[in-house]
């Protein structure tokens, strides 16, 4: 990373998505690559279904916990109504990377609030990216399969982020799989497939 170079990143969604995970596997692999890195995780309401997000800071020896709104150079999210509490985050020319998830609340399921449909969070994403940004949708139907199930979608979403986005030229996908391994030696193969596959996977590209 170029001296006096920061990045920063925001990620949201829902608790049991491995959406602070993916904040993790980044740490460690800034870690590995000798740059300083903050990362701030919000676990409150970490559990399945409730809202998590987290925030992290590259490039900064000191850093506060807040990126400003308009800020985010990268903002991840997992789910769709949560990705528009973080649309405010990103810059107008950052990117931003939604997994298409519906995680659908308990007054949605009986009728008694309205749930966002995917077509409107991408509009409000591309309203907020006027200077050159970039919308990245994945659609959960397209996760590839290992030994017959769905990859991790985490891992997927983070390998789709590295090599669309900028933090691709700042953390080595190599490295960013070392740290996976690390991680879980178990399951290593599933993983390494999963950022592989998020690495080559192709979504539609709007901005």
């Amino acid at each position: 990373m170029e001296s006096g170079s920061t990045y920063d990143a925001y990620f949201v969604g829902v608790g049991g998505q491995g959406v602070l995970t993916i904040g993790e596997i980044i740490t460690e692999a800034a870690f590995r690559c000798g740059i300083p890195v903050n990362f701030y995780p919000t676990k409150g309401m970490a559990q399945r279904g409730g809202m998590v997000k987290a925030q992290l800071r590259l490039g900064r020896a000191f850093a506060g916990p807040t990126i400003p709104e308009k800020g985010a150079d990268l903002v991840i999210a997992s789910e769709v109504s949560e990705a528009l509490k973080a649309i405010r985050y990103v810059k107008p020319d950052g990117d931003f990377v939604l997994f298409g998830y519906v995680w659908a609340p308990t007054a949605v399921v009986l009728g008694k609030a309205s749930y966002p449909s995917l077509e409107q969070v991408a509009g409000a994403v591309r309203s907020a990216l006027p200077d050159g940004g970039h919308f990245w949708p994945i659609d959960p139907q397209k996760l590839p399969a290992c030994e017959g199930s769905p990859v991790p979608d985490n891992v997927f979403t983070l390998g789709v982020a590295l090599a669309r986005t900028r933090l691709g030229t700042l953390l080595p996908a190599e490295t960013v799989a070392e740290a996976l391994r690390a991680r879980w030696k178990r399951g290593s193969a599933r993983n390494s497939f999963a950022l592989e596959s998020g690495l080559h996977f192709d979504p539609a590209v709007t901005g």
